[in-house]
């Protein structure tokens, strides 16, 4: 920005599985482009893996492929505790190495990357009700095709209706929801209506979070991330809806 430091409000953005952060911006392109008054900022997930079979006809040459969670069996095995350092320090890297100066006030993520994104806003909600404070500021988040469950990332948010870090994250048994996991924070869910996984997107949203702090956008869509204008612009709406609602949150 010319030497001008850039202060705007920043959103941390998690791609998919078998993705990668170029990728997600690249994907996510009309979203940035509607919200100029944000920064966003994409990280990288820790683990290597092959590529999405969805997004190889136009990505393929963009790897290394990355991942945050384990979602087929044959993805290593890794203890929780390891798995959720390697996240942090992803997460970390990414914020550290960006010339933004602003807070990091929301998430975005797209698929693996909207179930972490609402993991993350949950175990900073468990932070703030065990001990008064929380290592993150996160204000809302934007969970784009996000499915259930959410991860659990400490001992403050394991649950038999979560799924550990270091667990494969699909094919989860959601019948063990005891509804004590419910996340208060403000949510943005963004379905698209002819997505393959949408019943496990709609359990996220009826199922592990308070309709109460909840905005949904529906659009005529599959599994991907929206960019036409008049898909685009309900996201944009819900968005700004959300920081009118958040006090902590100030115009750039």
């Amino acid at each position: 920005m010319n030497g001008i430091p850039d202060t705007r409000n920043r959103i941390l953005c998690l791609h998919g599985g078998g993705v990668t952060g170029a990728i997600f911006k690249a994907q996510a392109r009309s979203i940035i482009k509607a919200l100029p008054e944000f920064r966003f900022i994409f990280a990288d997930g820790p683990y290597f893996c092959d590529p999405h079979a969805a997004i190889i006809p136009v990505y393929q040459d963009w790897g290394p492929f990355r991942r945050w969670l384990r979602w087929l069996p044959e993805h290593p095995a890794t203890d929780a505790e390891s798995a959720v350092e390697e996240i942090k320090y992803a997460l970390e890297t990414c914020a550290n190495s960006d010339e933004g100066t602003g807070p990091i006030v929301g998430l975005m993520g797209f698929s693996q990357g909207a179930k972490l994104a609402a993991s993350l806003l949950y175990e900073q909600e468990a932070q703030m009700k065990a001990t008064g404070s929380a290592s993150t500021q996160y204000q809302f988040a934007v969970l784009l095709a996000g499915r259930c469950p959410l991860v659990s990332m400490s001992s403050l948010t394991e649950s038999p209706g979560l799924v550990s870090a270091g667990d494969v994250s699909e094919g989860f048994d959601t019948s063990k929801n005891d509804r004590s996991h419910i996340l208060s924070l403000p949510s943005v869910h963004v379905h698209g209506l002819n997505d393959v996984g949408l019943h496990l997107h709609r359990k996220l949203l009826h199922e592990y979070c308070d309709p109460a702090s909840t905005r949904l956008v529906e659009w005529d869509g599959e599994h991907r991330v929206p960019i036409k204008q008049k898909d685009v612009q309900k996201i944009v709406d819900a968005v700004r809806d959300v920081v009118e609602t958040q006090t902590t949150i100030t115009a750039q």
